[in-house]
């Protein structure tokens, strides 16, 4: 074979992987919808591959650019992505045609990540039986009934505050409040001490961390996940080994409920539904309970409610540094509960506080831990209003924490005001302008729990502990690209004075 044949042979194959990784990129200009120019390979997903910039921070920038555009499509590689901005389409979306957007789009891989058959990734088929199956765990009843064991594990994070804030030596919030809800999580839901607060080397904390841990390995992983998931399945289902966080958790759920069957222990809370569905498979509608099915549930909540929790609490202890009169107005409004109730806390104690409410919602307006909402169509679909049409399988983004900063719904949205949400105002907005747990059938299905952990630690570190800034203080917040969930780079160090109450 000659030069020119060899070259030809070269611009043949750089043409044809040009075909292919551009092949899609007309997608959203043959419907008409409007979005950045994408790169071959990467989309517009550049940054966000090379950890520049987070996707909700992307997102935002986005939502800006595009400003009076109901609909944004974008490329995730060569993947269309389409931006649902108007939130009339949303509401269409999560609730109205919801039937249509029942699955979130993630692929679950069985052999590879036997701990991915969750509630969060399921596809309808199985989500369906099981939504049903355990949303009984998280009641207002089960509530109630958890909260003696929540504020045990409230008392716990006080006793553990005044030991280590002895040395006057700024906190870092986000580990403290991890282990507070990572205990509460443990006792509440999987009835098992988790001794997060008590015991530095806490097997739990460490997998807890090591799943969230934003490492080069875990973020190569997920990486490949992304682009290549029938070689991710190959590789991590038939030739590496499971990962340590997934070998552990499916050990101690499945041991968990073996314990209680030969012990015959009934605790009434979510490792008994577990078991129940485990023992009479009947009840899911043909779904088989196998072990790392049933232990994904238990997984899921476990990660889902202890890092999002920490980190919406973290969130609030730092604005209240910054803010110390909404600090001091809500520390009057806890003292008053606590003056009229002779400090027995309870549960209603908790929900009749109107101003930590609205504190705890302009937490998560301003930082929501979810930064968007992920659909994907199960039908082709037309827009109400539009004539966009889309196909079925298609992903559909909504670009949560870009809503919740948008000045013509929140003004000054980077300014911490809580009284964005008293009665009058909530109103007059739009039903989808605020969703940090999502909306429609699904919705978080440990919304209530985690409002529950969180205002009850809350509560307690403000009613012990006066929070100011120090000199490692991030100021400016600074959403860190590499995290799972929106969280600051070099974490939250704050200052915590104790209150002596005579």
């Amino acid at each position: 074979m000659g030069p020119f044949e060899i070259l030809c042979g070269i611009a043949a194959a750089v043409l044809a992987l040009y075909y292919f990784l551009t092949s899609t990129f007309d997608f959203w200009k043959s419907r008409g919808v409007p979005g950045p120019r994408p790169i071959p390979g990467l989309g517009n997903f550049k940054d966000i591959m090379l950890n520049n910039i987070s996707a909700g921070d992307y997102l935002a920038e986005m939502y800006n650019t595009y400003k009076n555009e109901p609909l944004i499509g974008i490329f995730a590689r060569k993947t269309p992505i389409l931006i649902i901005k108007d939130l009339d389409l949303i509401k269409d979306i999560l609730i109205k045609d919801f039937t249509k957007f029942a699955d979130r789009g993630f692929p679950v891989l069985e052999k590879a990540d036997p701990l991915s058959q969750h509630l969060f990734f399921l596809e309808p088929k199985r989500w369906r039986p099981l939504r049903m199956k355990l949303s009984p765990a998280f009641t207002s009843g089960k509530l109630k009934e958890m909260f003696a064991l929540m504020s045990e594990c409230a008392d716990h994070l006080i006793q553990y505050m005044d030991k280590i804030t002895n040395t006057g030596n700024p906190i870092e919030c986000r580990e403290l409040t991890a282990k507070y809800t990572t205990d509460v999580i443990g006792n509440c839901v999987f009835g098992i001490e988790m001794n997060a607060l008590s015991d530095e080397n806490s097997e739990f904390r460490k997998m807890g961390r090591e799943a969230f841990n934003p490492s080069w390995l875990n973020i190569l992983r997920i990486r490949i996940r992304q682009i290549f998931p029938w070689f991710y399945n190959i590789l991590f289902g038939y030739f590496l080994p499971q990962t340590n966080v997934t070998k552990f958790f499916t050990r101690v759920i499945v041991e968990n409920m073996d314990y209680r069957e030969t012990n015959n222990i009934n605790r009434n809370d979510f490792i008994d539904i577990l078991r129940e569905l485990r023992n009479h498979p009947d009840k899911l509608d043909g779904i088989d309970p196998t072990d790392s099915l049933i232990a994904s549930q238990a997984f899921v909540f476990f990660l889902a409610g202890f890092e999002t929790s920490s980190t919406t609490i973290s969130n609030v202890l730092y604005e209240l540094a910054l803010n110390p009169e909404i600090q001091d107005k809500l520390r009057e409004e806890i003292d008053e509960v606590y003056a009229k109730h002779g400090g027995n806390l309870i549960y209603d104690n908790i929900k009749k506080m109107n101003y930590l409410d609205m504190v705890f919602k302009e937490i998560l307006r301003k930082y929501p831990p979810g930064t968007i909402v992920m659909r994907q169509s199960t039908s082709s679909y037309t827009f109400d209003g539009t004539k966009v049409s889309i196909p079925k399988d298609q992903k559909v983004w909504i670009p949560i924490y870009a809503i919740h900063r948008d000045p013509n719904i929140y003004p000054k949205p980077d300014v911490f005001d809580p009284e964005r949400f008293n009665d009058e105002i909530v109103q007059s907005r739009h039903s989808m302008s605020y969703l940090p747990f999502g909306d429609g059938p699904r919705n978080c299905i440990g919304a209530r729990f985690a409002i529950y952990q969180s205002k009850l630690g809350l509560t307690k570190i403000l009613r012990n502990y006066k929070i100011e800034t120090c000199e490692e203080t991030p100021i400016p917040y600074v959403n860190d690209p590499k995290a799972f969930i929106l969280a600051p780079k070099g974490g939250l160090h704050l200052k915590m004075v104790k209150i002596n109450r005579i």
